[in-house]
């Protein structure tokens, strides 16, 4: 009973079993800083803007106010992308979520 894991030299190359096999496969760069565990992405901080301004308020009835938090396709844009904190990220889901169900907002957006 002489069975090969699938972790034992596998993949779709047949052989050699490195991260970067597949890469030269298809054609693609290999990733330079693939091999920098610790490195980051340094960008600027995007601050909260409901945090920033006091006397903004998350409304469903604002669809305008509401579209700078969903994508094109329709879903609703992540924290990490949108700038958020937590607790106004929870409220402007809420909002989207109350928008969409009295027809304010798209559910999915059709192409």
């Amino acid at each position: 009973m002489n069975q090969r894991s699938n972790y034992e030299g596998g993949g779709r190359s047949g052989g050699g079993g490195g991260y970067g096999d597949d890469d030269r496969e298809f054609g693609r760069t290999p990733d330079l800083n693939a091999d920098a565990p610790g490195r980051r992405r340094m960008g600027r901080k995007r601050v909260c803007r409901y945090c920033a301004d006091k006397a903004m308020i998350i409304d469903y009835k604002d669809p305008q106010a509401l579209k700078y938090f969903i994508s094109e396709r329709g879903k609703v844009v992540p924290r990490r992308i949108s700038g958020n904190c937590a607790l106004h990220q929870r409220k402007v889901t809420l909002a989207i979520k109350r928008a969409r169900q009295i027809a304010l907002l798209p559910f999915t957006v059709t192409a």
